[in-house]
């Protein structure tokens, strides 16, 4: 397992950096927090975005099928004009009455179940986190929080400390239990759901037996930081009802899965059948503006408002919610969440036949535009596998085809272009990947 905090970065004297990046570098590095890293060995430099694509200051343009936040396109121009219009006129927050932001809200519940009817509005995906687990603790009376194994729910102190995936240096809240997944377990998916429920009710029982109990069930239902383990839909479903049982509640991550990425539905915990009881958004709401939320169940919303207040700032102003508005306009109109699936299917079907034409790619997984494709070679040990999928994405970006790694020992490809991706974007990008992958098979 990798131990780095970020394989795919840059790492000064590993690679030839030209001098106008080499000069910036030394200029971030003595200002800015050594917490900061820069993606790729050779770090990349953009000065403007459109659409799929992002450009350098020489005009060479990337294909960005790795960024999720500007979900319908960098700059795309009617969000734009939306925060504009809205700017020009008041910048305002959730205390003052604001049709728009009732407007929206009825307009964001109205695309959940119906016993999802209640919103609260924030600024990020840690931000929501942070509230789902202030509301479950409060309602449950218990503090404990079951995540999987290498779980990533944000930046903020509290969601740090139910973050596995940031590393050992950051310490787990001692009331936090990880629980393993079927798929890199190695469990066949007719026993996944049993072993998903059996490690739940053990997670369960060890924190009630230490005086405890369960507050929450928090999952991203596509398990991007562990690699993006999608299948078989239902298999967290036994895991639900044991949390429930005990008194927590189930939440919802659709920072990266929602908003129709998954391609058949708009939220991910859809595919899995189960409706949460509260479900946290973030990145792609506002197409890169900072604007999230906590969608609930009103029992539970209720609880909280009646003793406790939460009035963020800037969590639901006027700007924002012009921008999600119109994110979720377009999403509607344009039918995003279906030009996904097939742009999806498009995607998958050109990876099968590398894969059959190629060694080195060792699995493919996906839910609509959102992809982790397992890479290496059989016989190889994990540091073999994680050193060839970093190449493959270095190959790529200097292809300017942008990617990443994820999972626990960083050998799987995250693929999630915007939803607006067309079929010369996908193609564009497998003409990438067979390249880098002809030269990495090569070297092994």
């Amino acid at each position: 397992m990798s131990t780095d905090l970020m394989p795919n970065r840059y790492t000064p004297g590993e690679a030839d950096v030209p001098q106008r990046e080499s000069k910036l570098i030394a200029r971030r590095d003595r200002v800015l927090g050594s917490s900061y890293r820069l993606q790729y060995r050779r770090p990349v430099h953009f000065v403007r975005g459109e659409g799929m694509w992002l450009y350098d200051p020489d005009e060479r343009r990337y294909l960005d099928f790795y960024n999720n936040v500007p979900s319908l396109g960098h700059c795309n121009p009617e969000i734009n004009a939306a925060m504009a219009e809205q700017a020009g006129r008041i910048s305002a927050n959730t205390r003052y009455l604001e049709p728009r932001l009732v407007d929206y809200a009825e307009r964001l519940v109205a695309t959940f179940p119906q016993e999802l009817d209640r919103v609260v509005f924030t600024c990020t995906g840690s931000e929501s986190n942070d509230l789902a687990l202030r509301i479950a603790r409060l309602v449950s009376g218990n503090e404990g929080v079951i995540v999987s194994s290498y779980a990533y729910h944000g930046t903020s102190a509290a969601t740090a400390m139910v973050s596995p995936n940031l590393g050992e240096a950051v310490k787990l809240s001692h009331a936090v239990r990880m629980v393993s997944l079927p798929g890199p377990a190695g469990i066949s998916e007719s026993q996944a759901a049993d072993f998903f429920e059996a490690q739940v009710r053990a997670a369960i029982a060890d924190l009630n037996r230490r005086g405890i109990g369960v507050a929450a069930l928090l999952i991203d239902s596509i398990f991007s930081s562990d690699g993006v383990w999608v299948d078989p839909p239902g298999f967290i479903a036994g895991g639900v009802k044991a949390v429930r049982e005990a008194g927590g509640l189930l939440i919802a991550d659709e920072v990266q899965p929602g908003f129709g990425r998954t391609g058949t539905h708009m939220w991910g915990f859809e595919r899995h059948e189960v409706v949460p009881d509260l479900v946290t958004l973030g990145k792609p709401m506002g197409n890169g503006f900072p604007i999230g939320a906590v969608v609930g169940r009103k029992a539970p919303m209720d609880r909280f408002g009646a003793t406790a207040r939460y009035s963020n700032t800037f969590g639901g102003n006027t700007v924002g919610i012009a921008a999600a508005d119109a994110v979720l306009k377009i999403l509607q109109r344009d039918r995003i969440p279906e030009h996904a699936l097939a742009m999806g299917e498009r995607l998958r079907a050109g990876l099968e036949h590398l894969a059959k034409l190629h060694h080195g790619i060792r699995g493919i997984r996906n839910a609509g535009l959102f992809f982790g494709i397992d890479i290496g070679v059989d016989g190889t040990g994990e540091a073999s596998r994680r050193a060839m999928a970093l190449d493959i994405v270095n190959l790529m970006r200097d292809d300017r085809v942008l990617i990443s790694t994820t999972g626990a020992n960083e050998d799987t490809l995250k693929v999630r272009p915007p939803l607006i991706c067309q079929a010369e974007h996908v193609d564009r990008f497998l003409e990438a990947m067979e390249s880098a992958l002809k030269k990495t098979v090569a070297q092994v």
